[in-house]
């Protein structure tokens, strides 16, 4: 017999947001850009104003793509979204996984991680600190993150397609104000003079934990999708 309810609620999108947002290029690509403007002693007016653009071109482009991808997912027929959530759960529990796998052996075998060479690219563009050039790579940084790295996204994106109306809408805008606003917390932090340094420990140390974090989300929201796709949980 189904269950109705009208997942996700609200604290389901903020809980996977505050989780999703702990992201390790996301934050990474914007200690970079703001350690090359301090090291060219660009003032802290240009640092906030140049890391400003730099989230509002990753909020713009991570919600644009999820928004595309929730309208995409709702407008298929019924028999194909069963089969799309299925497919979409088992990946995302198997990324579960990995991530589990990571908090005890980081780097060992198979991980979720943007590739070698496309991370090259973004330390390289980072360095580019034109306007044009933070706007590409806020674009790019999203573009990338979000096949690799953006389970617990594809996940939201998957139940809020659903049922996707005005409400669903709203609650993608939240998942991504949530998503950016680490970034805006460690501009603030530089601009009102916490050392970069401090920052980039805390980001190593938190690591492993978000790993483990992410990974139980992933197994939780997967098994979720399962539910669905069998009926057993049908959203209002």
């Amino acid at each position: 017999m189904a269950v109705e309810t009208y997942l996700p609620s609200l604290i389901t999108i903020i809980t996977t947001a505050t989780i999703d947002s702990i992201n390790p290029c996301a934050i990474g690509v914007i200690i970079l850009m703001i350690s090359v403007l301090l090291a060219a002693r660009q003032s802290i007016k240009k640092v906030l104003f140049l890391g400003s653009i730099y989230i509002i071109s990753v909020y713009i482009v991570y919600f644009l793509a999820g928004l595309g991808l929730t309208y995409y997912f709702s407008t298929l027929p019924l028999y194909l979204t069963e089969y799309i959530a299925i497919a979409v759960a088992s990946l995302i529990i198997i990324g579960g996984i990995l991530e589990i796998k990571d908090y005890f052996w980081y780097g060992r075998w198979f991980s979720l991680s943007i590739p070698h060479g496309l991370s090259k690219k973004i330390h390289k563009y980072a360095t580019k600190t034109t306007i044009v050039g933070v706007i590409l790579l806020g674009a790019f940084v999203s573009g990338v993150e979000l096949p690799c790295t953006g389970g617990p996204y594809l996940a939201i994106i998957t139940l809020l397609s659903q049922n996707f109306n005005t409400t669903a809408f709203f609650l993608l805008v939240i998942y991504n104000i949530i998503f950016v606003l680490p970034l805006i917390v460690i501009l603030l932090m530089v601009v009102l003079g916490m050392k970069l340094h401090k920052i980039k420990r805390w980001k190593q140390g938190a690591r492993p934990y978000t790993r483990l974090l992410i990974g139980l989300l992933l197994i939780g929201l997967g098994w979720l999708l399962m539910l669905i796709a069998n009926g057993t949980v049908n959203l209002g």
